[in-house]
């Protein structure tokens, strides 16, 4: 699985957010998107159906594509989702592939994930007709105990819109929980009070706890995600440091629900019982 390290590496190279160099800004979709790509890379990796598919032209992927929940009109912009491609006509832009879309992000990848990638068929970008796969991507990175019941609401008001809008389509939720004993928050940095400070490992697990309440399914009659990934990092925030991958408690360990390897292998597993006939 790649798409852990590929996170890692990517936001522990500071960018142009916002007017400044940093690594995570919250007011900025950076990091939903690189995990969200992450995500794609490992599912076109470990499901020979998916891989079948994209060969055949039969499955692309969408970009900031909007959800709408049918029963209660509720809307949703997804930064990525896999998609049957939609007929007529297409945008006048080139449509990017996954490979050009890791350059237009500045996704880091490895001498070895680019050769991976490039040995794959080519996943390219289509209008959608309809949703097969939804990412939703969000960070908790500071003052872990109030972000914890937006956390929550936002995720739980993304699977609702996606199986509002179809109960046929897999929701795949993704959340990064800070561990760092310390935060520069971009929302206070200038105003001369330093970083952020946190108890850990409680903080953080504060925040897993919120999130691993949301609702789950096994199956097309009820709501909730068919796959849910935590994945804990130690980031400051002042580009002085790379961030590092935290694999011990209180991140979930190999073969809990929320390990992202355990939320790949059943996406991949849920995909391919769902869509063998598409």
């Amino acid at each position: 699985m790649d798409a852990v390290d590929v996170l890692v590496r990517s936001l522990s190279k500071p960018v142009d957010i916002k007017g400044e160099l940093m690594q995570y800004h919250p007011r900025s979709d950076r990091h939903s998107k690189i995990a969200c790509w992450g995500i794609m890379f490992d599912l076109l990796q470990t499901s020979g159906l998916l891989r079948r598919h994209v060969e055949e032209g039969t499955v692309a992927f969408g970009i900031n594509h909007q959800m709408t929940d049918y029963v209660n009109h509720k809307k949703k912009d997804l930064d990525l989702v896999l998609c049957r491609p939609a007929t007529g006509p297409r945008p006048k832009r080139k449509p990017y592939t996954l490979d050009s879309l890791a350059q237009k992000w500045g996704i880091e990848l490895t001498g070895d994930e680019q050769s991976r990638l490039a040995a794959l068929p080519v996943l390219t970008e289509a209008p959608v007709s309809s949703v097969l796969v939804a990412l939703e991507a969000k960070a908790c990175m500071t003052e872990h105990g109030k972000a914890g019941p937006r956390l929550y609401d936002e995720l739980n008001s993304s699977h609702q819109i996606v199986h509002g809008a179809s109960n046929q389509a897999l929701s795949v939720g993704f959340c990064m929980v800070n561990a760092a004993e310390f935060f520069y928050s971009p929302t206070n940095r200038h105003n001369g009070s330093g970083p952020n400070a946190h108890t850990q490992p409680r903080a953080a697990e504060k925040a897993i706890e919120a999130v691993s309440r949301l609702p789950r399914r096994s199956g097309t009659n009820s709501m909730g995600y068919d796959g849910f990934g935590i994945v804990v990092i130690d980031m400051l925030n002042d580009g002085s440091q790379p961030v590092e991958l935290v694999t011990s408690g209180p991140a979930p360990q190999q073969g809990d629900i929320f390990h992202y390897d355990s939320m790949l292998h059943r996406v991949a597993h849920e995909y391919d019982a769902a869509f063998r006939s598409i």
